[in-house]
């Protein structure tokens, strides 16, 4: 940490927590805090979700599987990496993160390494995005989806990674961290 970290800072005190709504994929929780600064009440709303997992497949000849899906939030096909949700029945965010490979690309392998794993909005999210590295991923399956998926197969250098973030072609936050671990770990960093 820097020189200048805070050492004064106190988390806030949580005086209660309801449930306003709950859907299939997160949770709407209002929080009733108190500052430690000056003691007064506050309401926060908190996305409470399950863990996120993403995966960032290279084949043996360097060529990165990503996927084409279509995104309800921003209303656009998007180019991303193969993730998705940590579903209870999944025994780690590694098996999730192989099931979401295998389903989104029919893509696997038995060489897949965690890189790093953050919070993707701290400030209204509960939840953490696992990222992973499938190395010599080869294709061994077909396709299959959930109802409301489908995704479109290309694959991509490895070397035109930073392009495609660069003007705009790859667009989602999560992504572009992955993207920024791998080159760390390609780096020796």
């Amino acid at each position: 940490m820097t020189k200048n970290s805070a050492k004064s800072l106190q988390p806030w005190q949580r005086l209660g927590s309801e449930t306003v709504f709950t859907c299939r994929i997160f949770g709407l929780q209002k929080h009733r805090n108190r500052s430690p600064r000056d003691g007064r009440e506050h309401d926060f709303f908190v996305l409470d979700s399950g863990d996120w997992v993403n995966i960032i497949p290279v084949t043996p000849d360097d060529h990165v599987v990503l996927i084409h899906q279509y995104r309800h939030g921003v209303d656009h096909i998007t180019l991303e990496i193969p993730g998705g949700m940590v579903d209870p029945h999944d025994p780690s965010p590694l098996h999730a993160a192989r099931r979401e490979m295998q389903e989104e690309t029919g893509y696997d392998s038995d060489d897949i390494i965690e890189l790093g794993s953050i919070h993707p909005n701290p400030a209204i999210q509960s939840n953490r995005c696992h990222t992973f590295l499938a190395r010599n991923v080869e294709k061994r399956f077909e396709t299959h989806f959930d109802t409301t998926e489908e995704t479109e197969v290309l694959l991509v250098p490895a070397v035109e990674l930073p392009d495609l973030v660069r003007h705009g072609k790859i667009t989602h936050s999560l992504v572009v961290t992955a993207f920024y671990w791998y080159d760390l770990l390609r780096r020796g960093a």
